[in-house]
């Protein structure tokens, strides 16, 4: 999954705001490089941002569906919208997305759920601890996801519909987030796919002491041991070089 990050502040300096040229450029070399899914968004969830409201919605619109109108005419891979509010996310499917990744897993909007279902896209559910942090990180994790599930399939989602991520970074210390990757195959009990979003994020920084520019290496190593642990998507800014991490890692875990 190639991210696509609209919003200006984004935490790392890749926003490309309002330049669908940039955008259309973006995506199209990222399926070039081997991207299977664009994942479109247009606000920052950088470390010490607040969540908006969920009808706050105006220029996350602005920047969103223009971009996912040109998208969905320009690549041949699905393009996600990573919303949890429902006004941008039923904007976004008729504008051409074709999947959900909702960061608060239907705690923000159950009714994202009932959106996913109607218009039978899948949905991703992201455990986030940003409104409760927790001490077991495993344990609310788990908990979390498991709430999240009963209320897509209970609001109609196909249960092939669901992917699942833990939610690396989100509400987590730098020990949390670690143990979540070295534990993450205890997430395949839920028999969902599992989403792994770790590109550039500040645990890398806190472990490497290095900037968001120079990540890339600590990226790798958390997308292979992550692979090697269960991730079935992986969710990255750098797609040329960890579309061949994950190929490389497929060959040895997976035999592909």
């Amino acid at each position: 999954m190639g991210i696509i990050n609209l919003s200006p502040d984004s935490f790392s300096g890749d926003g490309l705001g309002t330049d669908l040229e940039a955008a259309s450029a973006r995506a199209k070399s990222f399926v070039a490089e081997g991207a299977d899914i664009i994942d479109v968004g247009g606000e920052s969830t950088r470390p010490g941002t607040e969540a908006k409201s969920i009808d706050d919605v105006d220029a996350e619109l602005k920047l969103v569906i223009p971009a996912i109108e040109r998208l969905s005419r320009e690549v041949t891979v699905p393009i996600s919208v990573d919303t949890y509010k429902p006004k941008v996310a039923e904007a976004a499917l008729k504008a051409g997305a074709r999947m959900l990744n909702d960061i608060w897993a239907l705690k923000k909007s159950p009714r994202l759920a009932e959106i996913a279902a109607e218009a039978g896209v899948p949905v991703i559910l992201m455990s986030n601890q940003r409104d409760a942090p927790a001490s077991d990180i495993m344990s609310a994790i788990k908990a979390d996801l498991e709430r999240a599930i009963v209320t897509a399939i209970k609001a109609g989602v196909p249960e092939q519909n669901i992917i699942i991520d833990p939610g690396v970074g989100f509400g987590k210390t730098l020990e949390q987030n670690l143990e979540i990757i070295r534990r993450l195959s205890e997430l395949r009990y839920l028999q969902k796919p599992i989403l792994l979003g770790t590109s550039r994020k500040s645990m890398i920084g806190q472990v490497l002491d290095l900037p968001v520019d120079q990540r890339l290496e600590g990226t790798a190593a958390t997308v292979a041991i992550g692979i090697a642990h269960g991730a079935d998507i992986v969710r990255v800014h750098d797609v040329k070089e960890m579309v061949r991490v994950c190929r490389m890692s497929d060959a040895i875990i997976r035999r592909k």
